[in-house]
């Protein structure tokens, strides 16, 4: 086994091998899909520029230690192990630390912890991390989806291959670079890119479906309605079309994750399984 540092397109390249490999491993495990941190690199973050810790065997990454940064004073820290085969996630926690120090020192630094994983929680806990707001992951077997849902007169649904001509959906959110950012990742698919069209032609909602061709897992991330558009059935439109594109792309499991009652009992409604839970464990910074 061997260590190696990488920045930018490189380390992601590790990261998206890594989770894909740990998916692998294990049908349920862990928090995060190689989706996800495809996803954190819709816009530019001062942690592109950091070297990136990743332990490799001669298959590819068996261990990382993910730093991004979320905002000017908040990073998160991820340490990723395929336990089957990587090292001890006692010896990539204590990595994780000197890592922290190099470069969060005094930042509030977060690490996202399902609850089951007691030995991650008691490694945070005794490094100072205290639990915070909680959230959780719901799959649903594809085999099983439900019928796809029309949006409500009016309002028409569109993809990224047919309003690829206007600003995208996201980038009052996320910057004006966001379409050239997410152009850069290899699992993103603008037919899997979905907004909702009010009838005057304006934005009421977007969310955006990312298929795993190698896990055959798809993901749910984000998935957003403007506040003046809530209770028209509009996200569930959304998620049932996007859900049977995933479907038609070749996926045979689809992934969510939520922060709040409300976007559970939204995805339990149309058939998620709640599988999981996980807490936010926060260490302060210097000046909290």
């Amino acid at each position: 086994m061997s260590e190696i540092r990488a920045t930018g397109p490189d380390a992601l390249t590790l990261a998206t091998e890594l989770l894909q490999r740990a998916r692998r491993a294990d049908p349920l495990a862990g928090v995060w899909e190689a989706a996800d941190v495809q996803w954190w690199w819709r816009r530019a973050r001062a942690s592109d520029e950091i070297e990136q810790l990743f332990w490799t065997d001669d298959e590819g990454p068996v261990a990382g230690i993910l730093l991004t940064t979320w905002g000017e004073d908040t990073w998160q820290c991820d340490p990723l192990v395929v336990r089957a085969v990587g090292p001890s996630l006692d010896a990539v926690w204590a990595r994780a630390l000197e890592e922290i120090d190099a470069h969060a020192s005094g930042r509030v630094v977060e690490v996202l912890v399902r609850e089951d994983d007691a030995d991650l929680i008691g490694l945070a806990e005794t490094s100072g991390f205290v639990a915070g707001p909680g959230g959780g992951t719901l799959w649903m077997d594809l085999a099983d989806r439900p019928d796809v849902k029309p949006p409500a007169a009016g309002f028409t649904l569109v993809d990224r291959g047919v309003r690829a001509d206007t600003p995208h959906p996201m980038h009052q959110r996320n910057g004006d670079a966001v379409e050239e950012r997410l152009g850069q990742v290899t699992l993103y698919d603008p037919e899997l890119d979905l907004a909702i069209e009010a009838p005057d032609g304006s934005m009421a909602a977007y969310s955006l479906y990312w298929f795993d061709p190698v896990t055959k897992v798809g993901l749910v991330e984000p998935v957003r309605v403007e506040d003046e558009y809530h209770r028209r059935g509009l996200a569930t439109a959304m998620l049932t079309a996007g859900i049977d594109r995933l479907a038609a792309k070749g996926a045979e499991r689809v992934k969510v994750g939520f922060s709040s009652p409300v976007a559970r009992d939204l995805y339990q409604g149309i058939g998620f399984r709640l599988t999981s839970t996980d807490k936010t464990y926060v260490r302060p910074g210097s000046a909290s």
